[in-house]
């Protein structure tokens, strides 16, 4: 069996496409590793994971923050770039440069190990078995998440004309290998692949820290989430249902551990995405400042979740189920109440986003800002199968769900019908840059019946709930693209409140595809397009 030869760092730098001497491949690097073993390869598919995070670049671009600059100033040109939707230019752990970089790392990993076990066979290894659809569920992984940044969300009228990324299946075997972007669609359809062979093969048995790996249950959330993006919503409840089991109550969020925690930031926020919550089903960790956005920290205090949005929009907002205050019409209490901040900065927040320090010189006192985020969570899987079930117009199938989600998010144990939910939502105005509510217009490319209709109202209901179920982890900025939501660049005064607006992204804006970095553009690959 020929040995495979891993140079770290050399996938992903062919990716970018990065000048070096040819003479550096005659050469074998230090830090070479060997794959001949079953033992090296499953040890290699653990860095089929990216280290850095999405998060802040997603959750900054999306509604979720507003800028407070007339009052507060703190910020840096790289959220700038980001919250004002430009092609990022500045390169750091958190930047799309870097999003991509080691997004195709992995990829370079997954490929490296699937390489090496296809080389020595998997018999009837169980270890072997389920590490190979762990790795193959990486590399479906890692271009989902490229292809859902980088380029516009998929559907059936455009995607065979828009412009994917690549989708690499092999490791490299030159050192400047030509790439091409293909569509969206063909992405999709590879992902697929990977994805449905990845599943038969996948399990627990080989994991010896499961919570930071593709182990089962995490599988079936992606799948989940995947089909629900692609529109087959008969394949996303399967997968949901696999991932849930029969008994979804018993692997929700413990929501009532909170209410016994000391208010302390970091403390509630580690446990958030601790390993023993039975709903954190993939943690992974990233070199990050998102804590600066998300807790009570000064760093940054230009852009923010303010107590405007959380009142009119999501988290402090008058709901269905009532309101996170005590009030007059809603005299009621969520189960993990938001934390407000005034003064020096107006933050309104879950604490929810882990400040971790990894120092590389302890004497000195330096080293990386890092984080931990739960990447699936039962939560949001029980509500994309909603979703799916509301596409599919199983309008009582899809309450049941809400319901369930509801009662374990908040200490409301009402039973809301799907009519409740048309009435409510039909009660409420549609949010305008200078009046926000927790209902927006959609303009999705599927259809989702007519305006005030009873499927878009309690899809209403479900993008709302699951914009405060990720909050602080960037996944309201896919919804935000699948949906067509327009939203506002919105600059607040003084008072709080709504001042002005420098700027506007609807459905179909170019923008919404992350542009691809400059230094893969210089080296030939097609950019995404824009307007100017």
């Amino acid at each position: 069996m020929r040995k495979n030869i891993i140079y770290y760092g050399i996938a992903a730098l062919a990716v970018l496409s990065l000048a070096a001497c040819d003479k550096f491949l005659d050469k074998n690097p230090d830090n070479r590793t060997e794959v001949d073993t079953a033992e090296k390869a499953i040890s290699l598919v653990g860095a089929a994971y990216s280290t850095t995070g999405y998060t802040c670049v997603t959750e900054l671009m999306s509604d979720n923050f507003d800028d407070y600059s007339i009052q507060y100033t703190k910020t840096s040109r790289f959220r700038d770039e980001v919250w004002n939707w430009k092609d990022v230019s500045e390169s750091n752990n958190e930047s799309p440069e870097n999003i991509w970089g080691n997004f195709y790392l992995a990829i370079a990993n997954a490929n490296q190990a699937i390489e090496a076990m296809d080389e020595m066979g998997l018999g009837d290894n169980t270890a072997l078995i389920e590490a190979y659809g762990e790795a193959l569920i990486c590399r479906a992984y890692a271009h989902f998440m490229l292809v859902n940044i980088f380029s516009m969300q998929y559907n059936e009228k455009t995607s065979s004309t828009d412009l994917g990324v690549p989708y690499i299946t092999e490791p490299e075997k030159s050192f400047r290998p030509e790439y091409q972007r293909g569509t969206v669609a063909e992405v999709y359809e590879k992902i697929e692949a990977d994805l449905e062979k990845g599943l038969t093969m996948v399990g627990d048995s080989h994991l010896k820290v499961p919570k930071y790996h593709f182990n089962r249950a995490a599988s079936y959330a992606f799948a989940t989430r995947f089909y629900l993006y692609y529109g087959k919503y008969e394949k996303a409840i399967a997968a949901a249902n696999q991932c849930l089991g029969t008994a979804p109550e018993t692997v929700l969020r413990d929501y009532d551990v909170y209410g016994t925690m000391p208010s302390t930031a970091n403390l509630r926020a580690q446990r958030y995405v601790s390993s023993e919550d039975a709903a954190n089903l993939l943690l992974m960790t990233a070199y990050s400042q998102q804590y600066a956005l998300w807790l009570n920290y000064t760093t940054q205090t230009r852009y923010n979740h303010g107590a405007y949005l959380a009142t009119t929009e999501d988290i402090k907002a008058k709901q269905i189920y009532g309101a996170w205050v005590n009030s007059t019409d809603h005299p009621f209490l969520g189960k993990d109440a938001p934390h407000t901040f005034s003064g020096s900065f107006d933050r309104v927040m879950f604490y929810r986003v882990p400040y971790l320090f990894q120092y590389t010189d302890p004497v000195a006192g330096t080293g990386y800002s890092r984080s931990i985020y739960p990447a699936f969570t039962t939560d949001e899987c029980l509500l994309n199968r909603a979703e799916a079930k509301i596409l599919l117009n199983d309008f009582d199938g899809a309450a049941a769900d809400l319901n369930l989600f509801v009662h374990n998010f908040t200490i409301c144990q009402t039973d809301f019908t799907p009519a409740d939910i048309q009435k409510f939502y039909n009660g409420v105005n549609y949010a305008t840059w200078d009046s926000g509510t927790v209902k927006k217009e959609f303009h999705p490319a599927f259809d989702i019946g007519e305006n005030g209709g009873v499927k878009e109202c309690m899809l209403q209901y479900v993008v709302n709930l699951r914009r405060m179920e990720n909050m602080g982890f960037g996944l309201r900025w896919f919804d935000i693209k699948r949906y067509g939501i327009t939203i506002y660049r919105r600059y607040m005064n003084t008072a709080g409140l709504p001042d002005h607006t420098t700027d506007v992204m609807m459905a179909g804006d170019p923008r919404l595809a992350v542009q691809i970095p400059q230094k893969v553009r210089d080296a030939g690959l097609e950019p995404n397009p824009r307007n100017n």
